[in-house]
């Protein structure tokens, strides 16, 4: 008979194990020796501890599923249980029970783990939604739109929640989509109606500028085309391609009037130039009149300077106010002059002045009388208040007196 601390073999060949509940048959060996059945049987349990060795780090060391690592367990443990090799059983089965302990410990947290995606993802998933609620009521459409894309691919990447809370929130993510969709496709369908008016508007438009390119009544022509312009920005967009080539025929039309214009203006202003140096010649031959010693040879040659200053054609407009001004000065001085000769040699007003100074002469030599009578008899209250009164009609007198100088006496 041969044995070890775990095992035995008897006599007729059956070989035992060692456990707590005692011996257990293991098998039966006849082929060799003793030694030999018990180094087999050692063997295989080398094979169960290198197997349990390799569970205990797939389950540590890879994502094993429980399901997995519980099959493998419970086929590891058939064979400890069974005693089909020759070691420590018990501790095999320690090693065992701890396994399942492990994988039990990992399934609860992956559980958890996964609970904690769930929650994640269904935040995620909330606020995916709210977003797309609120870019659905948008006008910036080409950034919401791009936006809402992104979300799509956010949501693609995201896990699925349980089917109930998952098809809610996609019916409430699809339908802001939709929603911004409907309401971007009619936006744009108004914007082409508004930009075919536009266009309709504006070949009317350039019909009109195209009409009145060749127009020579330049005051008016110029004002409508500025109506045209106004009317042009009041129409909107048309499409692009039909807004570029409106515009280039609109501008085109303006362009030819416009430089026709421009054309002639040139010529009058130049024509305006030479005007102005003439009458600036005028001027300065009527300022020389200036002062006015003959009335009668001043009035006639500023009747002769005016006579060639009418012949003459306009000036420029920004000149026109202080080339007038100069001949107005002229003009007037020799009206002055005219007004002062008249007022000189009118015998009824020179008559009326006279009879005016005599009256406040005779006045003032009275009241200069009555001063010297109050004085004399010591009434000096009455001579003051006649002084006062005096000095008023001396002061009308002198006045008069330079008036009737006016006439030469």
């Amino acid at each position: 008979m041969s044995s070890d601390p775990w095992g035995r073999v008897d006599e007729t060949g059956t070989v035992y194990v060692r456990t707590a509940d005692g011996e257990q048959v293991v098998g039966s060996w006849q082929a060799g020796t003793p030694e030999e059945a018990l180094a087999y049987f050692e063997r295989k349990y080398e094979g169960l501890v290198v197997e349990i060795g390799l569970l205990e780090r797939r389950v540590k060391t890879t994502d094993l599923s429980t399901k997995d690592a519980m099959t493998a367990i419970e086929h590891l443990r058939e064979q400890v249980v069974e005693h089909h090799a020759v070691g420590d059983l018990a501790a095999l089965g320690e090693r065992l029970d701890k396994l399942v302990a492990e994988v039990e410990s990992r399934r609860e947290e992956r559980k958890a783990a996964k609970a904690r995606q769930s929650e994640e993802a269904r935040k995620a998933k909330e606020a995916l939604v709210a977003e797309a609620e609120e870019l659905a009521a948008s006008d910036q459409w080409r950034v919401a739109g791009e936006r809402l894309r992104a979300l799509v691919d956010t949501w693609k990447g995201l896990p699925r929640l349980d089917r109930k809370s998952d098809d809610e929130l996609w019916h409430r993510f699809s339908h802001a989509r939709s929603a911004f969709s409907k309401r971007r496709k009619a936006h744009f369908a108004s914007l082409d109606a508004q930009r075919e008016e536009a266009r309709k508007t504006k070949e009317r438009l350039v019909a009109e500028a195209e009409a009145l390119s060749g127009s020579t009544d330049w005051g008016p022509t110029a004002a409508r085309y500025r109506e045209l312009m106004a009317d042009w920005k009041a129409a909107g967009r048309a499409q692009r391609e039909a807004e570029d080539d409106l515009w280039n025929r609109f501008r085109g039309a303006q362009d030819v009037f416009f430089q026709a214009r421009s054309g002639v203006f040139a010529e009058r202003d130049a024509e305006q130039r030479e005007n102005l140096t003439r009458k600036e010649e005028l001027a300065a031959e009527a300022e020389k009149l200036l002062p006015v010693s003959d009335l009668k040879a001043a009035r006639a040659a500023f009747r002769s300077v005016n006579e060639r200053w009418e012949a003459i054609g306009h000036v420029p407009r920004d000149a026109r106010p202080k080339i007038e001004g100069r001949m107005h000065a002229v003009e007037r001085a020799i009206q002055d002059a005219e007004d002062a000769e008249w007022r000189r040699t009118n015998p009824e007003a020179r008559a009326r002045a006279q009879g005016l100074t005599g009256q406040l002469q005779d006045a003032v030599d009275k009241l200069r009388a009555q001063v010297d009578a109050a004085r004399a008899a010591g009434n000096n209250a009455k001579a003051d208040k006649l002084t006062k009164e005096l000095e008023g009609r001396q002061a009308l007198l002198e006045q008069a007196l330079k008036g009737l100088q006016e006439f030469g006496g």
